[in-house]
């Protein structure tokens, strides 16, 4: 029988991918070599194979983890059966906090995807596809008006943006707070919202893939 692994093993795991999120967001996934992440980790460069094969499983594995949250908190939120603004709102807020907590290995998602491999790529960027697909739900159940114009995965995107560039200029010891910023991008994502209108359908000469 193989020998169990130590106590303490995933809390080390853990850490280690969040130091290496953080080596990859600052200075690139092709940049950042695995004696770097070890010293970053305070380790030796044996001890983190121990616990990663090489740089490339890190990446796999940060992308992987951090879109899986994202996806079990947008299906979380959804079962909750809110009410269409509550619902929108809550997920926000959530993805915002995951977001903000999160900052280094979501850079990571955004940004060094295209480096994974075809088939642990489509993986995540399926995953990526399905938190789009939930959040979009939420905003088609607020303007279900809207769905006609096919403007609900648009919107969504548009929200995403916000959220995402959101963590490249504000800086969590300033003034503000996320808990401040999550709910400013609630209150002028679903007041936009409700202020749009569907394009004229001649005016719609492309769509999104």
């Amino acid at each position: 029988m193989g020998r169990g692994r130590a106590v303490g093993y995933e809390e080390q795991r853990v850490a280690i991918l969040a130091g290496a999120a953080q080596l990859f967001a600052q200075r690139g996934f092709p940049a950042t070599s695995m004696v770097q992440v070890a010293q970053a980790c305070g380790l030796s460069k044996a001890t983190l194979h121990h616990y990663c094969p090489d740089k490339y499983a890190l990446l796999a594995s940060i992308t992987d983890t951090h879109v899986s949250k994202l996806l079990d908190m947008v299906h979380a939120v959804n079962a909750q059966q809110l009410p269409a603004d509550a619902q929108l709102r809550e997920l926000i807020r959530r993805i915002v906090f995951e977001c903000a907590g999160e900052q280094h290995a979501h850079r990571v998602l955004t940004e060094d995807v295209k480096f994974l491999q075809p088939e642990d790529r489509l993986r995540v960027l399926d995953k990526e596809r399905e938190v789009v697909r939930g959040v979009a739900a939420a905003v088609q159940a607020l303007r279900p008006d809207l769905a006609e114009a096919a403007m609900s995965k648009p919107l969504t995107m548009l929200l995403f943006g916000m959220i995402n560039w959101l963590f490249t200029w504000m800086k969590p010891e300033g003034a503000l707070r996320y808990e401040d910023m999550a709910r400013v991008v609630e209150d002028l994502f679903i007041a936009g919202l409700a202020a749009v209108q569907a394009p004229q359908t001649q005016s719609r000469t492309s769509g999104m893939s």
